[in-house]
C-alpha cells in the first residue's frame, strides 16, 4: 500500500475499561491514560523486582518508589500527569539498568504489560486492540500516527513521526536525567509483549526518514514469522 493511501487512525469504535478513548482529544481522559500509565509501569517494576528476587535492592526500589509518589500531582490535569509520568518513566529506567543491567529492560517491560493486561477489559485476540492502546499512547505526545491495515485478525499501525523523541530532548534540557540513548530501547518490547499478552503475534519495524523517528507495528492472529507470547518467532 502507497503511504499517500494510508489514513489517518480514526477513533475507535470502543472504549478502554478506563473509559479512555484511544484517540480521545478531552484532556480529562488523556490525563486518566497517564495516571494508568504510570500506574501500570510502577505495579509492574514491583512485580519485576518480586520475581527476581532482589531483595538486596529493596532499598533503592522504596527510594524510587518515594520520589515516585511524593510528586505526584494533586491536580487532575493532562500537563501534570505527564509530567509526572516522565519523571517516573525516568527514575525507573534508571533503577533498572543501574542496579540489574540494560538487559533487564526486556523482563521488566514483560511486567509492565502483564499488569497492562490484567486490568485490561478489553477482549483477547483482537488484533485492534494493542495497537488503538498504542496509537492512544502515542496520541499523548502528539505524534503522527497512519492505519494501515484495521481488522480484528490483523492491524497494521504506522507512527511515521514518534513525538516522544522531541518530548525526551525538551525533558533532559529542563535537567530530567535521560537513562536510555533511544526510548525504542523500553518501547520496543514492551509493546511487543503488550501485544503478545493479548495472544496476539508481534512484529515491528524502526522507521527512520525526513519526517524523523518512527515505527510501523502488526498485530495479528496468525503465526506468520513473529514473535510469540513465549518469545519466540512463530513458524521458525
Amino acid at each position: 500500500m502507497h503511504e499517500d493511501t494510508i489514513t489517518p487512525a480514526p477513533a475507535p469504535d470502543r472504549t478502554a475499561r478506563d473509559g479512555t478513548a484511544h484517540e480521545q482529544k478531552d484532556p480529562a481522559q488523556r490525563a486518566r491514560l497517564w495516571r494508568r500509565r504510570l500506574f501500570e509501569a510502577e505495579a509492574g517494576l514491583t512485580r519485576f523486582v518480586a520475581e527476581t528476587r532482589a531483595g538486596s535492592h529493596l532499598n533503592e526500589l522504596l527510594k524510587v518508589k518515594r520520589e515516585i509518589f511524593e510528586s505526584l500531582p494533586a491536580a487532575a490535569g493532562e500537563d501534570q500527569w505527564k509530567s509526572a509520568f516522565f519523571r517516573a518513566q525516568a527514575l525507573m529506567e534508571k533503577y533498572v539498568v543501574g542496579h540489574f543491567g540494560h538487559g533487564a529492560l526486556k523482563a521488566w517491560a514483560a511486567s509492565n504489560s502483564a499488569v497492562y493486561d490484567a486490568i485490561d477489559a478489553e477482549p483477547r485476540h483482537d488484533a485492534l486492540v494493542p495497537l488503538e492502546r498504542l496509537a492512544g499512547q502515542a496520541a499523548l505526545y502528539e505524534s503522527d500516527t497512519r492505519w494501515r491495515e484495521r481488522g480484528r485478525d490483523r492491524a497494521v499501525l504506522q507512527i511515521r513521526h514518534c513525538a516522544i523523541w522531541d518530548y525526551r530532548e525538551l525533558a533532559r534540557n529542563r535537567g530530567v536525567t535521560i537513562t536510555l540513548r533511544s526510548p525504542c530501547e523500553y518501547c520496543v518490547p514492551a509493546t511487543t509483549a503488550m501485544i503478545t499478552h493479548k495472544g496476539l503475534s508481534a512484529g515491528h519495524e524502526l522507521t527512520e526518514d525526513e519526517s524523523g523517528h518512527g515505527c510501523v507495528w502488526t498485530a495479528s492472529r496468525g503465526l506468520d514469522g513473529q514473535t510469540t507470547e513465549d518469545g519466540h518467532s512463530a513458524g521458525g
